[in-house]
């Protein structure tokens, strides 16, 4: 294998014709010129110069070499800009991962700043329940992902690094005809024999209400099980039952809800920036997590 450096010295000894020219450019001494081009001579099995009194030349096997030199100068300085421009962020991928509250909350304030700052970046968002956010991450689909976790199911993985963002607190969704409407805020026991709107296929919020409530002394009556929180705000105002919601789930509340800030205890979630603890970020990431974390900060989250 030839030295990939001593090909480089060696062209620039061709493209100057002489080893003094060259070891006064890159400030070595003459013999150290020479001792290097000899190696290479012996990598590769033939002369490459010949030498002279004032100076050198190229035998042929020199000149295919040189030539190639050249190409690899090239090929190496395009790498080097290459790479520059990903760290500079002027151009690259981001993928990055997120579940729906969040990416109709949070995430919109850091992505317009992300695209405003770093424009050449291609940012590209998955959205996906958290199994679907975890196999993305673990086959490198995407860099990283928010998530979010309760107190009896902490995100605890030695392969991942997790950086909470915030807390998300719980509210209550009831009808504006519900006696309770014009409150500040309620417990979960003011409710107790009300009928109740959960999140169907098993959600983790409907754990969270399961949970609640028996904490709380009673088991929810579950009169209908939504898909989404616009559906479960549609059965509120209808009035088939009452509703417990993320904060971050509620940036659009429809006519006919009142929302009520609930009182400990409450099951509060965390939210989260999750990566695989292998994987370094990248700068455009690193930048985009500051913009999250800003973002974050900047958020009051309640009613």
């Amino acid at each position: 294998m030839l030295d990939v450096r001593r090909i480089l010295l060696f062209t620039e000894v061709a493209r100057r014709g002489s080893v003094t020219a060259t070891a006064r450019a890159m400030n070595y001494t003459p013999s150290a010129v020479s001792q290097q081009i000899s190696r290479l001579e012996a990598e590769a099995g033939q002369p490459l110069l010949e030498r002279h009194a004032r100076g050198v030349t190229l035998t042929d096997a020199g000149r295919a070499l040189a030539e190639r030199g050249e190409r690899i100068e090239r090929e190496l300085k395009a790498a080097g800009n290459e790479l520059a421009d990903f760290a500079g962020l002027r151009a690259g991928t981001l993928r990055i991962g997120t579940f729906p509250t969040v990416g109709a909350s949070l995430l919109p304030q850091a992505v317009i700043a992300f695209r405003e700052a770093h424009p050449d970046v291609q940012l590209t968002v998955r959205s996906a329940r958290i199994a679907g956010l975890w196999s993305m991450l673990e086959n490198r689909e995407i860099e990283l992902s928010l998530m979010w976790d309760y107190d009896w199911c902490r995100i605890d993985r030695d392969d991942a690094a997790v950086t909470p963002l915030l807390d998300d607190p719980p509210a209550l969704l009831v009808s504006d005809r519900h006696p309770l409407a014009d409150r500040d805020s309620a417990a979960l026991a003011d409710l107790a024999g009300d009928p109740w709107i959960t999140r169907a296929e098993s959600h983790p919020v409907a754990e969270a209400l399961d949970r609640s409530c028996r904490a709380a002394g009673f088991e929810p009556q579950i009169a209908y099980e939504a898909h989404d929180y616009q559906e479960a705000q549609a059965m509120v105002a209808a009035g088939i039952g009452v509703a417990l919601a993320p904060t971050l789930a509620l940036e659009g509340i429809r006519p006919g809800v009142s929302v009520l800030p609930l009182r400990p205890p409450a099951p509060v979630r965390r939210i989260l920036l999750v990566r695989m603890a292998d994987h370094a970020l990248t700068p455009a990431a690193q930048a985009f997590t500051g913009l999250l974390r800003r973002s974050a900060a900047t958020r009051t989250v309640g009613i």
